[in-house]
């Protein structure tokens, strides 16, 4: 079992089985393989994919946990190479979760993820949020698509009333304006910090569905 993730599990008070253990490595280990061919990510050390991405969307599923049933329906907007909405998807069995991706090189390693290890509970979406249909989700996650000004109102737009969105915030986060705000009927929540192995301090910043 890779120790990294854990000790990144029980800090989070997030139960997972010696299978999701099983499947979170797997998924690194793909992760690693392809990391070069398709820019998946800039880690020149692979227990860094567990440290650096894969316990960081461990965050999210932790929160998600902590405020939906089970049964929740959930997206990963701007997915990549699918790090939070995977990452979900095996922490949340239960849930079903969309990941949502404009690259095709990177939907075709996303379905190739999905299939190898046995996900039942994903579909991958070749779009870029906002460009064609009607989203009603619980929860939409997001981490490093842009400015949170520019991607509030499309991750808003896609949430069911009372609905989360889930953005990663760096260590100055960013403050959406009020109007906004109002703007894409949506409430600031508190924003949650937490820690890494750099030491950083990071943010997951939800806004509720109104």
């Amino acid at each position: 079992m890779n120790q990294t993730l854990n000790a990144c599990a029980q800090h989070l008070q997030l139960p997972l089985s010696q299978q999701q253990y099983a499947l979170l490595e797997q998924y690194g280990e793909m992760v690693w393989q392809k990391k070069e061919m398709l820019n998946l990510t800039s880690v020149a050390d692979k227990e860094e994919i567990f440290s650096r991405h894969i316990c960081d969307s461990l965050q999210a599923a932790a929160y998600v946990a902590q405020n939906f049933p089970s049964e929740a329906q959930g997206a990963d907007a701007g997915s990549g190479a699918g790090y939070i909405g995977l990452t979900c998807a095996v922490a949340l069995p239960d849930c079903k979760i969309t990941l949502i991706e404009s690259l095709q090189r990177r939907c075709a390693f996303l379905n190739w993820a999905v299939m190898t290890l046995g996900l039942r509970n994903v579909k991958v979406l070749n779009r870029r949020l906002g460009q064609g249909g009607n989203f009603q989700f619980d929860f939409v996650t997001e981490r490093a698509m842009g400015k949170l000004t520019d991607i509030l109102p499309l991750c808003a737009g896609s949430l069911k009333k009372g609905g989360l969105f889930i953005a990663y915030q760096g260590e100055t986060p960013d403050e959406p304006a009020p109007a906004l705000l109002e703007k894409c009927a949506v409430l600031a929540l508190e924003r949650k910090p937490y820690t890494l192995t750099d030491g950083k301090t990071r943010f997951l910043a939800p806004f509720k569905r109104m």
